[in-house]
């Protein structure tokens, strides 16, 4: 059974709106999102699931639908504020749906196979997707998930400093755990990052998650009580939001699942700043000019 690539891409909508796919990075216009479906394809991957709100359906449909007819299958899952699917009978208001582990859970009836997540606006690299390939097919269990783990100084902007989650790894290679570490930057050519207004360093080959991971449905039924309880936490905090680290740790501490870290070299890279842009495009450019991919990626 081959696996099905989830794309987040419900906070996507804003930058879509029309017809026209807005953000081009590619020579011919091709989205961040475009290359990671790419990557997935030749890496092995039967089905793409957008995971959006219902009202973009048929943007994403007249964009995604004329390139990948015939190469691959599509799906689409709509992440909603309606609770009632989840078996919480309430109605609460909200400015935004309930973030990443929320949106994973909205795919239940949808996906039966061996699954990965990715962000719709970040680019991850044709090996990422080669090795999380070969885990879901040949690794994944109901109690043995993973995530692509990005050296540190491979995932940071020049003109900023980022948020992110650093895992701690075992010398089975598995995630004893994910801290968020805010205001991360390098400095001297190396890493720091900041906590309670002090400067520490990180190791230049620290493993940090850039948001993908792998599994296979039994997630759904691990994660749905801790949804539920989750929303009972948190019903008059409306900015509350169920990441998936959320899910992990707590598979993690019960015992319930292993989370193996697999490495890659591989330089992701995303639009954090405004000056990122011409970056990512330049990237992409050398991409294509070294023949990582064709000029036009769907001709």
């Amino acid at each position: 059974m081959k696996p099905t690539l989830l794309i987040l891409a419900a906070g996507m909508a804003s930058r879509y709106g029309s017809m026209k796919q807005v953000d081009g990075f590619g020579p011919n216009g091709e989205t961040i999102i475009d290359y990671s479906i790419y990557d997935a394809i030749n890496a092995g991957f039967g089905k793409i699931s957008f995971i959006i709100r219902e009202e973009f359906k048929d943007n994403f449909q007249a964009i995604f639908e004329p390139k990948l007819k015939g190469r691959v299958e599509t799906d689409y899952v709509f992440q909603s504020y309606d609770l009632e699917p989840f078996g919480i009978d309430k109605t609460i208001e909200r400015a935004k749906p309930w973030g990443t582990a929320h949106a994973v859970l909205a795919a239940h009836k949808q996906v039966h196979e061996p699954f990965c997540v990715i962000n719709a606006d970040d680019y991850y690299g044709p090996e990422a997707f080669k090795k999380m390939a070969e885990f879901l097919t040949t690794e994944a269990a109901d109690d043995k998930y993973s995530l692509v783990g990005y050296q540190i100084d491979k995932t940071l902007s020049e003109y900023g400093s980022v948020s992110r989650g650093v895992c701690k790894v075992d010398d089975k290679g598995n995630m004893v755990e994910i801290n968020e570490r805010t205001q991360v930057y390098f400095k001297d050519g190396g890493v720091v990052y900041e906590e309670g207004g002090v400067e520490k360093s990180l190791p230049t080959d620290t493993r940090v998650s850039m948001n993908f991971w792998g599994f296979t449905p039994a997630v759904f039924e691990q994660s749905l009580p801790m949804f539920q309880r989750f929303v009972e936490a948190n019903e008059s905090n409306p900015k509350a939001e169920f990441f998936i680290p959320l899910v992990a740790d707590e598979l993690i501490k019960s015992g319930t699942a292993t989370f193996k870290v697999i490495p890659t070299q591989s330089k992701w890279f995303g639009v954090t700043y405004k000056e990122d842009k011409p970056i990512v495009q330049k990237s992409i450019s050398d991409l294509v000019n070294s023949g990582v991919y064709p000029t036009n990626l769907w001709a």
